[in-house]
């Protein structure tokens, strides 16, 4: 896949680049090894300062990097400008509690006192340099959830962005640049997927992370495990969206429209699979097709679209296909299931829903990116707590319920890293993200996200004067 900014409201090529030589890249990661020597010595009022500028910078740039995410991936401008916002959120969250998370751990006289030591310490060190191999679907906040706790713990990165949003990495590495990190602390690299190998095996690369398709966070790993370097992978999702009769149903049919088309339907976390009791399953249905069929389509530019085209050519031909099989194979499509008529450039595709969908159909199995959605009619909390894990994915999920014994058997039962009652998944720096099964492993924010990437050191020290 070339390195190019393409506008896929038009596919007009906008800039173009050409990959990083081999030269350029030995001296990046020589770069960035060397800025982890300096840059774990500091303290974390130090790296704090540091990220608080790199959030107020941002707050300046907001409008600017949101035009530019626009038009290399294409989501609306106003949700590019959301997104830019979260990030400076999570920087000044890391900023406000690293110290926190990381300080040192004491246990107990009472725990250690067989062990011989005058006392133990538990440190969370730095690993080194972590590389990043990051999706173009959320092409800032998914680099920044890394990024942040990365570097407040005394970590280097080097980011291996989308080949898609060349424009919104190297932003990213003149983000840090100005907001005063140590040279080579944070550097992007302009390289195709097939480099990414040989800069994982390199012996002064710690650490990768990677969001992103099933088949490449098997590739990561794969490489990653043979080299013994830890990763963290967040992958694809299939999120079950549950209904259950005692919910408010018009609250939870508006909330689905927005879970489903979020990011013009292309999120890892967006709800995909509806599944509803039959009891208010009719309901539910028609207010939620005709709120899908409301949301405006149209150019990412303009402040009032709520879905723009899919990032990419390919991305659409997939879901027009997946859609295609479930229909020849009997599915009802209840609206949508084409590319808007009126919109004869770029990679628009109508928001969907799909009832009547059964395990035989590709759909049933397999990741929707794009806004389309499924619904399941289920009478009872067992089915639809089967129906939820038959899935290979377990990012997260959400259930609208408001009986206390429902509500705790599907925190119990549902394989996910998330279950959000009565409102839709979203990530946030105060909690961790991450999944199960195919989902991936590792979490992402809150105190383990930053802990992912550090070596938690035990300190022994024995009495002065023993023995």
């Amino acid at each position: 896949m070339p390195i190019a900014s393409v506008n896929p409201a038009t596919g007009e090529t906008l800039r173009s680049f050409e990959p990083m030589e081999a030269a350029d890249i030995e001296r990046r990661i020589a770069r960035a090894r060397d800025a982890f020597e300096e840059h774990r010595t500091t303290d974390h009022a130090t790296r704090s300062r540091l990220m608080e500028r790199t959030a107020e910078l941002l707050d300046h740039d907001r409008d600017r990097i949101a035009r530019t995410m626009t038009l290399e991936m294409g989501k609306p401008v106003a949700a590019a400008r959301a997104e830019a916002a979260k990030c400076a959120k999570a920087m000044r969250w890391y900023a406000a509690h690293a110290g926190d998370l990381l300080a040192d751990q004491h246990p107990s006289d009472a725990d250690t006192a067989d062990s011989g030591a005058d006392r133990v310490v538990v440190r969370h060190r730095p690993l080194g340099v972590v590389l990043a191999v990051m999706p173009w679907n959320f092409p800032l906040w998914q680099v920044i959830r890394f990024a942040a706790p990365a570097l407040m713990a005394g970590n280097t990165g080097l980011l291996k962005h989308a080949s898609n949003v060349p424009q919104t990495s190297l932003y990213l590495e003149d983000l840090f640049r100005r907001a005063g990190w140590p040279e080579g602390c944070f550097q992007s690299l302009l390289v195709g997927s097939g480099a990414v190998e040989g800069i994982l095996r390199d012996t002064r690369v710690a650490a990768a992370t990677l969001t992103g398709s099933e088949p490449a966070g098997r590739a990561v790993a794969a490489v990653a495990g043979d080299e013994v370097k830890k990763t963290v992978l967040e992958l694809g999702g299939s999120d079950p969206y549950i209904v259950m009769p005692s919910a408010d149903v018009a609250r939870a049919a508006a909330t689905a429209v927005v879970a489903r088309a979020q990011n013009n339907g292309q999120s890892c976390i967006a709800a995909k699979r509806f599944l509803v009791h039959t009891d208010v399953h009719d309901e539910f249905c028609d207010r939620f097709t005709e709120g899908m069929r409301e949301l405006a389509v149209g150019d990412p530019m303009a402040e009032s679209t709520q879905v723009g085209p899919l990032a990419l050519e390919q991305g659409r031909a997939d879901l027009a296909a997946l859609v295609d099989d479930a229909a020849e194979r009997g599915a009802r499509v209840l609206t949508g299931g084409r590319r808007p008529p009126a919109l004869d450039r770029g990679w628009f595709y109508e928001p969907t829903v799909l009832a009547g969908v059964d395990p035989g159909m590709r759909i049933h199995r397999e990741e929707t990116f794009g806004p389309v959605a499924t619904v399941y009619r289920v009478h009872g909390v067992g089915e639809a707590i089967a129906l939820a894990n038959d899935t290979p994915f377990g990012l997260s999920s959400n259930v609208w319920t408001r009986e206390e014994a429902e509500t705790e058997r599907f925190a119990r039962d549902i394989e996910a890293g998330g279950v959000f009652f009565n409102g839709m998944t979203a990530s946030h720096p105060a909690y961790p993200f991450g999944g199960v099964k195919r989902s991936g492993y590792g979490r992402e924010l809150a105190g383990q996200g930053i802990r992912e990437f550090c070596n938690v050191t035990t300190l022994w020290y024995g009495a002065e004067g023993a023995g």
